[in-house]
């Protein structure tokens, strides 16, 4: 049996940037991520990377805005395999730390996947915000108007975990 390399979460590296950069234009088309109206620069804000051996397989970006942080996105190169909730734990890690109260995200009505993946570990939907999506737009054109399943994006829905 060929036993995997152990799986490690970080904070980002200046060494780390072009590396996160490229993978976010490849998962979200560019670096650019709109939530509730507003354009982030993912390449620019907190991160964390999952590492295996000398690979990158992982990437969750944040922002802390109140007595919150927002997981703007997450990424596992691979499915299935802990990467995802070992970046969501480390997150949470940061965000407890730093004196949060909640930690919470958008997704869009599509995303039948991240929908059970949040809600499996532990976080709740607390709000739709309707056609959300399609003012979105506005900010960021190639936001596609289909996603996962045929199903049309038009809302964002937010899912929070509350932080004892």
């Amino acid at each position: 049996m060929i036993q995997q390399p152990t799986l490690l979460v970080r904070k980002r590296r200046d060494s780390d940037s072009a590396w996160i950069e490229r993978q976010l234009r490849v998962s979200w088309g560019s670096t650019t991520v709109v939530s509730r109206g507003e354009a982030h620069d993912a390449s620019r804000l907190p991160a964390l990377v999952a590492v295996q051996g000398e690979e990158i397989v992982g990437l969750a970006t944040f922002r802390f805005a109140g007595s919150g942080c927002e997981l703007v996105t997450l990424d596992a190169l691979h499915r299935g395999h802990g990467i995802g909730s070992a970046l969501l734990a480390g997150v949470i890690e940061e965000a407890a730390e730093c004196g949060c109260r909640r930690v919470w995200l958008i997704t869009t009505n599509d995303n039948l996947d991240a929908m059970r993946f949040y809600q499996r570990r532990g976080m709740r939907l607390v709000a739709v915000h309707r056609d959300a999506v399609d003012d979105a737009r506005r900010i960021k054109p190639t936001i596609p108007t289909v996603g996962d399943h045929g199903i049309p994006i038009h809302d964002e829905l937010e899912f929070e975990l509350h932080l004892g």
